[in-house]
């Protein structure tokens, strides 16, 4: 394996955990979203699993998003009699949707996103550097 393969594969990694991240922004950006009648499902959680794929040119497995799924635990309740989307005894269905869950997978996929662009940075220097080097 050489340099430009171990750049292709934090790269991909890199859109990987993009779209990991924009998953999750969209998860908390909806914590509070309730169905808008009674009765109606509010926001369910997403979540996203990923895969290894074999790049045949490369002769490398990448890391791939999958699917993008539903999270299908239970909803929260929360007493709400005031809200349009309150069932008869005034309790209103809550997203799925646990903000703490959601930022330390936010963190994860940060931090995974700036090691393969460490990686990068990495095998661009040493690239640089080959270069330099056989100039001279």
């Amino acid at each position: 394996m050489d340099l430009n393969d171990s750049m292709f594969i934090a790269a991909a990694g890199m859109k990987a955990q993009g779209e990991r991240l924009r998953v999750i922004s969209e998860n908390l950006a909806n914590a509070d979203s309730v169905g808008e009648h009674e009765g109606a499902d509010p926001y369910r959680r997403k979540t996203v699993s990923f895969k290894n794929t074999l790049n045949k040119e490369l002769g490398v497995e990448t890391v791939q998003v999958d699917k993008i799924g539903v999270d299908r635990s239970d909803f929260g309740r929360k007493y709400d009699p005031g809200n349009p989307a309150a069932d008869k005894t005034g309790y209103v269905s809550m997203p799925n949707v646990n903000s703490l869950v959601e930022l330390t997978d936010m963190r994860e996929a940060e931090r995974s996103y700036e090691a393969n662009l460490k990686t990068i940075d990495a095998a661009r220097t040493m690239l640089q550097r080959t270069i330099d080097i056989l100039k001279s």
